[in-house]
């Protein structure tokens, strides 16, 4: 876990600055006992949602527990890509990356 705090410090490729908000790429992890960040890869954030991937379930938890973590309106989260695949480019509006960055750090320490 110490490489991934070291992570959250920088920028990764996972996040991008978008005129409105961010836009992360995450590798969306379905049927989980809890909605939570399971950690970061290099290109993705890995989430564990508590939904089956069955008729938009696991999207819309993806999109609750985003709306949750980052203190957004559930509608400011949209699925840009992936709506039907495990990895998503999800946008969140009216965050800024370094924000975005900080809160998924604080999530991942206090797991």
């Amino acid at each position: 876990m110490a490489k991934n705090r070291q992570y959250w410090q920088t920028m990764g490729n996972w996040i991008q600055q978008a005129s409105d908000g961010v836009v992360i790429t995450v590798k969306s992890v379905p049927r989980a006992s809890k909605s939570e960040i399971a950690g970061v890869e290099d290109a993705w954030l890995r989430v564990r949602v508590n939904a089956p991937p069955v008729d938009g379930k696991a999207n819309e938890a993806l999109a609750k527990f985003f709306a949750s973590l980052f203190g957004v309106p559930k509608g400011a989260v949209s699925i840009v890509s992936g709506g039907a695949a495990r990895l998503k480019r999800v946008r969140i509006a009216g965050i800024a990356a370094d924000k975005a960055v900080g809160l998924v750090g604080q999530a991942t320490d206090n797991r």
